[in-house]
C-alpha cells in the first residue's frame, strides 16, 4: 500500500446546501469483469490511500462486502464514518409503493451504515432487467417514462430523508424534458444529478441545466469507460483516451491519457467516479487532481471534441413499440409515451 494522500490536496465541491464533498469519488460498478471480493478489496485500498467518496448501488451486488470493508476501516481507526460519503441507489424492481424505503433499509444493512449520504433513483423507469443479461434481452412489462410512476419512487426518497436513513437524494440518468416535467413537483429538489460524463460525449445542455438549478453533476464513465460490458458495445463508439486533444495534453504533462479525462472532468466541475481494482490505477487517479491542472488552451481542445458518443445506450429497457434506445433519452425533446 503506497503512502496515503494528504486530505487537504484533494478538492472539494459543495452540495446545494454548502455541504463539501470530494470532487473524485471511486465507482463500484465491477462490470461483467469484477466480482465483489474484487472491488471490495479496492474499496479497502482506495479509502487508505485517500478516498472518502465511495459510489455504490444495490444492483451491483456487492454492498454487504463493502460494508465488510467499513467496518474493518471503523475499527482499524484509518477512517471513521463521518469522513466518509456514500452513496447508493434503488434498482429498477424497487419502485413500486413502499419498495424504495425496502430497498433503501437493504442497503444500509448490507453497507453497515445506519444512514446513506446520497440516495439516487438509478434509472428513471422501473423496467428491470436482470444483472449481466444480454444487450438484446428485453422484458415485456417494460413501460416508458411516466411522471406518476417516477414520482411515486421520489416521494419515498423524500420520505426517507425526513425519517433520517438519507442526508441527500439524487436523480439519475435523466434528461431535460424529464427535470422539466418533475422538478416543480418535487418537496426535496435533488442534490446531485448522476449522468454519463466524458471528453466524447458532455452533455453539455444537462450539464447545464443541472448547473443553473443547482445541482451537483457527478460523471460516471468519466474515461469512456473501456471496462463496460459487450452488450454497451457498437462499432460507432469513440474511444476517449485516443481523442486528439487529449493525447495532445497527455503528451504534455507527461501522463497517461486517462488522467488527462479525469483531470479535465474535474476542472470542468462534475464529480467523476471512475471505478479500477489496481491499486496504481486508483492511486494515480486521486493523485492526479492535485497538481500540474490542464491548461485553458487544453481545456478548451478537449471540449470541442465532443463527439455525441454515448455509450451506456440503456437498450435493455426498451419497452414494446419503442423505436430504439434513442426513445430512452428524449433525442427529439420530448418524452415518448
Amino acid at each position: 500500500m503506497g503512502t496515503q494522500l494528504e486530505q487537504a490536496r484533494i478538492p472539494m465541491r459543495a452540495l446545494p446546501d454548502g455541504t463539501k464533498i470530494p470532487c473524485m469519488g471511486l465507482g463500484t460498478f465491477g462490470s461483467d469483469k469484477y466480482g465483489a471480493q474484487a472491488v471490495s478489496e479496492a474499496v479497502y485500498g482506495a479509502i487508505r490511500y485517500g478516498y472518502r467518496l465511495i459510489d455504490c448501488a444495490s444492483v451491483y451486488q456487492n454492498e454487504a462486502q463493502i460494508g465488510q470493508v467499513f467496518r474493518r476501516l471503523f475499527e482499524e481507526g484509518a477512517v471513521t464514518r463521518e469522513e466518509l460519503f456514500v452513496t447508493s441507489k434503488v434498482w429498477n424492481d424497487k419502485h413500486g409503493e413502499g419498495q424504495v424505503i425496502e430497498s433503501c433499509r437493504k442497503s444500509l444493512a448490507d453497507l453497515g451504515l445506519s444512514q446513506i449520504d446520497l440516495y439516487f433513483v438509478h434509472w428513471p423507469f422501473p423496467n428491470y432487467h436482470a444483472p449481466g443479461c444480454d444487450g438484446n434481452s428485453r422484458n415485456p412489462d417494460s413501460k416508458p417514462f411516466s411522471v406518476e410512476g417516477f414520482m411515486t419512487a421520489w416521494r419515498q426518497c423524500e420520505q426517507l430523508v425526513k425519517m433520517g436513513l438519507v442526508r441527500y437524494i439524487g436523480m439519475s440518468n435523466m434528461t431535460v424534458p424529464k427535470l422539466e416535467a418533475v422538478l416543480p413537483l418535487c418537496e426535496i429538489k435533488p442534490a446531485a444529478l448522476e449522468m454519463e460524463l466524458h471528453p466524447s460525449f458532455q452533455q453539455q445542455a444537462l450539464f447545464d441545466y443541472a448547473v443553473v438549478h443547482d445541482i451537483l453533476p457527478i460523471g460516471y464513465c468519466p474515461l469512456g469507460s473501456p471496462s463496460r460490458p459487450e452488450r454497451d458495445r457498437t462499432a460507432e463508439d469513440v474511444a476517449d483516451m485516443e481523442l486528439p486533444a487529449v493525447q495532445a495534453a497527455a503528451r504534455a504533462h507527461g501522463i497517461h491519457p486517462a488522467l488527462v479525462c479525469l483531470k479535465w472532468a474535474v476542472q470542468r466541475g462534475q464529480v467523476p467516479i471512475p471505478f479500477s481494482v489496481k491499486e496504481a490505477q486508483y492511486m494515480s487517479n486521486l493523485a492526479c487532481v492535485t497538481q500540474d491542472p490542464l491548461t485553458d488552451a487544453e481545456m478548451e481542445a478537449i471540449r470541442l471534441e465532443d463527439k455525441n458518443c454515448r455509450l451506456v445506450k440503456g437498450q435493455v429497457f426498451l419497452w414494446k413499440g419503442a423505436k430504439g434506445w434513442e426513445d430512452l433519452w428524449d433525442v427529439d425533446g420530448v418524452i415518448p409515451q
